[in-house]
């Protein structure tokens, strides 16, 4: 069922909502002036009951100009490490809840102004950090990784400064919710109990029924969101996703990635990249990811323990989370190689594997989807054919041995070479969203062009296809390239 064409449908009041005030609050956007369509998601859109092509109302809705006043929610959380007290939505205004048949799904708006909880801020975002987190929303679906989605991204000329002077976005965030890690430790350490319950029990209605028939409801609560974080970790290692501030308040309660800021992805292999110029001691380097999965996850059974009351169990939950994220990695990887079947030397070939592509600073997404289309028999006479900017030298004597022992493991696979082939593509992305890349759908941006953003929504939301027509944008950025530096500004 689509909105009418003019009207914007009725958003349901946010279950969260009825927290008491200051927790959860209703108040005003500061809408944009002179909104543009930025681009609206056709490929989202339906599945939220809307009309593939948006309406003028729609425009104003989601610049801030028209309904009623949205709510906004108070949370705290431990940033690089340090509590950092309250936070909140300080630039989020939830509009409500849409029914679809995905279930409820809450519309959020970033970037419509201040709010109660904008600390020092402005309650803005600039077209730049828009762009980026509306695509690489759209990128991580593509992939099949659990996050939030962007419907749609609407432009102002209104100017906005942060190191420089720039124009300001609004980005329409979707999710089944919202609630971080730290609503919990926001109301746990300020000793809200009463509020700390309500929301638990809210949550658990919600999303983790069958935890509510659970002889301790909030630890098997707490252990659903360990498996999931503890899986989410692992996927966002096989694809070399780089979150870069995995603050507890960036951490989604459902084990959704969320909050787009100084990403990236890996391009040269560096186990220890910090994607996050602002991140000076490497707290969220690519490889201390799952380590900081497990301490968030820490920091929210901390602020559980008052629901839960049983420190033995708590910490025997948190020690399942290393073996849950080891398997789920190990699960991951041997899929990128088309391994179907397991074997004990598998784990050895995989690190062998990563040890060669950090020496040499091998292209991630590109070696795993040039592994794709090899032949196993190809491979064990050590020969491997890639494009050159993939960092693959075959006939290096330790790329031959490795890729001679592939072979002979993928030859005792029990599927054919064009089944192998197949199934490795459906895995293994030709696109992932390179810094390079949206900066080149910024700069367009900015000069007014967003038929960029456009094209290269749609090529992330498949990124498995080949899209012979956009072959370069699964490159590397050329030799000599400005480098994309990103920060916490992003």
């Amino acid at each position: 069922m689509t909105a009418p064409p003019e009207a914007a449908p009725p958003f349901r009041t946010p279950h969260w909502s009825v927290l008491p005030v200051p927790h959860a609050q209703r108040v005003w956007m500061q809408p944009l002036p002179q909104p543009v369509w930025g681009d609206w998601n056709e490929a989202l859109a339906p599945s939220l009951g809307l009309a593939a092509h948006p309406s003028p109302a729609w425009l104003q809705r989601l610049s801030g100009h028209a309904g009623d006043p949205p709510w906004c929610s108070a949370y705290a959380g431990h940033q690089f490490g340090v509590w950092a007290g309250l936070l909140g939505d300080g630039r989020a205004h939830t509009l409500g809840c849409l029914n679809t048949e995905q279930g409820s799904q809450e519309i959020q708006l970033k970037g419509a102004g201040l709010t109660p909880f904008s600390r020092m801020g402005d309650g803005r975002a600039v077209l730049r950090s828009s762009i980026r987190e509306y695509l690489c929303s759209e990128a991580m679906a593509g992939l099949g990784i659990p996050t939030t989605r962007a419907l749609a991204l609407v432009s102002s000329p209104l100017p906005v400064q942060r190191e420089t002077r720039e124009t300001a976005a609004i980005v329409t965030r979707v999710a089944p919710s919202f609630i971080r890690f730290g609503h919990f430790e926001h109301l746990s350490h300020h000793g809200h109990r009463d509020a700390l319950r309500q929301l638990f029990a809210l949550v658990l209605e919600d999303f983790f029924p069958a935890c509510a028939a659970e002889a301790q409801p909030a630890l098997a609560l707490l252990q659903t969101v360990i498996e999931r974080t503890a899986r989410l970790m692992a996927q966002w290692q096989c694809v070399g996703f780089c979150h870069g501030v995995m603050n507890t308040d960036n951490m989604s309660i459902l084990g959704l990635t969320v909050d787009y800021g100084p990403f990236g992805f890996l391009e040269a292999y560096d186990a220890q990249h910090i994607c996050n110029h602002s991140d000076r001691s490497g707290r969220y380097a690519y490889a201390q990811q799952p380590l900081m999965g497990w301490w968030n996850c820490g920091a929210l059974a901390s602020a559980l323990q008052p629901l839960i009351q049983d420190a033995q169990a708590i910490e025997n939950a948190l020690d399942t989370f290393e073996p849950l994220y080891e398997a789920n990695l190990l699960e991951g990887f041997r899929a990128k190689l088309g391994w179907q079947i397991n074997r004990e030397e598998d784990a050895l070939l995989i690190q062998q594997l990563l040890a060669l592509m950090q020496r040499d600073r091998v292209d991630f997404t590109g070696l795993f989807r040039a592994l794709s289309a090899q032949e196993p028999s190809a491979l064990q006479a050590g020969k491997f054919q890639a494009p050159s900017w993939v960092g693959v030298n075959s006939a290096d004597p330790d790329w031959h041995q490795w890729l001679q022992a592939y072979g002979r493991r993928a030859a005792q696979e029990p599927s054919s070479p064009q089944e192998r082939r197949e199934t490795m593509q459906r895995i293994n992305p030709k696109y992932v969203l390179r810094n390079h890349l949206a900066q080149e759908a910024i700069e367009a941006a900015q000069r007014g062009d967003f038929q960029c953003l456009h094209q290269m929504r749609q090529v992330l939301q498949h990124p498995f296809e080949e899209h012979a027509e956009w072959s370069r944008w699964a490159q590397p950025a050329a030799p000599g390239s400005p480098q994309v530096c990103v920060s916490c500004s992003s």
